[in-house]
């Protein structure tokens, strides 16, 4: 597998499948952009009504659910984390540790894109402290502190 060249401020889902276990149904990050060293950056996720999770959330009015726009955060600052601190992560999954303050604004719907500002809150290798917002046309719809470790793959 190829590295992804440092010093981008956009890592496209090939990229981010460089760096991120995680492959579809469960991939939810498209891009990440905005991509800057000890700041944060910007996930992107494009909801579409294919997506497997609208099959059963529900399907006379579907809405992604929460759990998943969390998801989403953490991916987008697991993903932001490796590629700027160029972590190996080689061998290694990052593990969700905690979520605290989580709040949901309004409904994630198909058609949506979901940009997602993370920040790094707290670093002590092997664990990070993040702040998540996601918005969709500039309105919140939902943020998240949250806490994930880096740890070795069993």
């Amino acid at each position: 597998m190829s590295k992804v060249e440092p010093g981008k401020s956009v890592l496209n889902v090939e990229e981010l499948m460089q760096i991120l276990p995680h492959r579809y149904p469960l991939l939810l990050v498209d891009r990440l952009v905005d991509i800057v060293p000890g700041e944060g950056a910007v996930g992107i996720k494009n909801v579409s009504y294919g997506e497997q999770f609208f099959q059963g959330h529900f399907p006379q009015k579907p809405v992604m659910p929460g759990v998943l726009i969390i998801e989403a955060m953490a991916q987008s600052a697991a993903a932001y984390t490796s590629y700027t601190e160029n972590l190996d992560v080689e061998g290694k999954v990052v593990l969700f540790m905690g979520v605290d303050k989580a709040r949901f604004r309004r409904p994630v719907v198909p058609g949506d894109q979901l940009r997602i500002a993370v920040r790094t809150v707290q670093r002590r290798p092997p664990v990070w402290r993040f702040e998540g917002e996601a918005t969709v046309d500039g309105k919140r719809v939902a943020e998240a502190q949250f806490s994930a470790m880096l740890a070795q793959a069993i």
